[in-house]
């Protein structure tokens, strides 16, 4: 049964302290899943191309995304 890596964040928030010991096998499922994403040649220039699209609206603008997303307040 494969593990859902979310299922490590769970486990850590009911260990507290003791996660360490006790989400070991979560945190095992957790790294395979990063690492295939890091190792995944089609994520990567997924990632990339976001990253170029962003860099070039930034310059563009001058904002960075996550100030530019934002919604502006409906009443003033």
């Amino acid at each position: 049964m494969a593990l859902d890596p979310a299922d490590f964040t769970k486990c850590c928030k009911a260990s507290g302290v003791l996660m360490v010991v006790k989400c070991r096998k979560e945190n095992s499922a957790l790294k395979e899943c990063l690492t295939a994403h890091y190792n995944d040649p089609a994520f990567y220039e997924e990632c990339k191309m976001e990253y170029l699209k962003e860099r070039e609206e930034f310059r563009k603008t001058g904002i960075p995304t996550k100030k530019r997303l934002q919604k502006l307040p409906t009443s003033m």
